[in-house]
């Protein structure tokens, strides 16, 4: 008996090594099994908050803006500014032209004992860019022109400020009309703010009848400022066609200057 006790704990003792091996290699494998799923999945899950990060937002339309004082059709200023001191236009200070310009033209028609009628017509452009931080260049415009719109109904000494919506002018309009007394006499006034994708159009005209001469209607007023901003809105991606053209300069051309281009162009080839 005693000395079969000694034996047997050795065999149990040798047969217990193995055991503890299988254990310990499959507590292994388990582990870096483990190891390896959870690295998968953590990889896979971060891939797609990398993929969102990486997104930009939409590139903005336009990439250029028109000459200010061509984005109106020399006729138009004509009928809207007659006897204009300067039929070309008065080129507003802009620190960045790609991004903001503007033009004004002004005259007083001097109808002698029957008095004058003055008038003056002005129009902005404000080009926005995309910026991932900022938003779309549309979004950023969308935002300039519901600020520009309140800053036309809160001009200083308006009376019977009026608002609406002028459809058929770039993507959304509005028309504020209002009088205002300056110079001793009474000035009726038209503004059209309009956005074009991510550009913003502000153009104003108003008038008023000197020495006597009756004051201009509201409503020959709005007419020309709508007349005048369908204009300059249809410059604007004009504008952007020559500029992506090579050789073309940015913005130069007057309403219709293309298709008077292409004519000429046509008449060429058939002589």
């Amino acid at each position: 008996m005693h000395r079969s006790a000694p034996r047997l704990t050795r065999i149990l003792a040798c047969a217990a090594v193995p055991v503890m091996l299988v254990v310990a290699g499959c507590s292994s494998d388990s582990g870096d099994k483990d190891k390896k799923d959870s690295s998968g999945s953590s990889s896979s899950s971060t891939a797609p908050s990398a993929k969102k990060s990486e997104s930009t937002v939409e590139p903005a339309k336009f990439t250029a803006l028109p000459n200010p004082c061509k984005s109106i059709g020399s006729k138009t200023v004509t009928s809207l500014v007659p006897k204009t001191k300067s039929k070309g236009g008065t080129t507003a200070n802009s620190s960045d032209t790609a991004y903001r310009a503007g033009c004004s033209w002004n005259g007083l028609d001097d109808k002698g004992v029957k008095g004058s009628q003055y008038r003056w017509l002005d129009v902005g452009f404000t080009r926005f860019d995309s910026d991932q931080a900022l938003g779309s260049g549309a979004t950023r415009a969308q935002q300039d022109y519901t600020k520009q719109v309140a800053k036309a109904k809160a001009a200083e000494g308006a009376k019977k400020v009026a608002e609406a919506s002028v459809p058929g002018i770039g993507e959304q309009a509005t028309k504020i009309t209002y009088d205002l007394a300056k110079t001793s006499e009474d000035f009726k006034y038209a503004t059209i703010v309009a956005r074009t994708e991510n550009v913003v159009v502000t153009l104003t005209y108003n008038g008023a009848g000197y020495a006597g001469a009756k004051t201009p209607s509201a409503d020959d007023i709005l007419k020309g400022a709508e007349k005048a901003a369908k204009e300059a809105v249809a410059s604007v991606a004009a504008a952007t066609a020559a500029d992506s053209k090579p050789d073309a300069p940015s913005g130069s051309a007057e309403p219709g200057a293309s298709s008077k281009a292409s004519e000429k162009a046509t008449e060429k080839k058939t002589s």
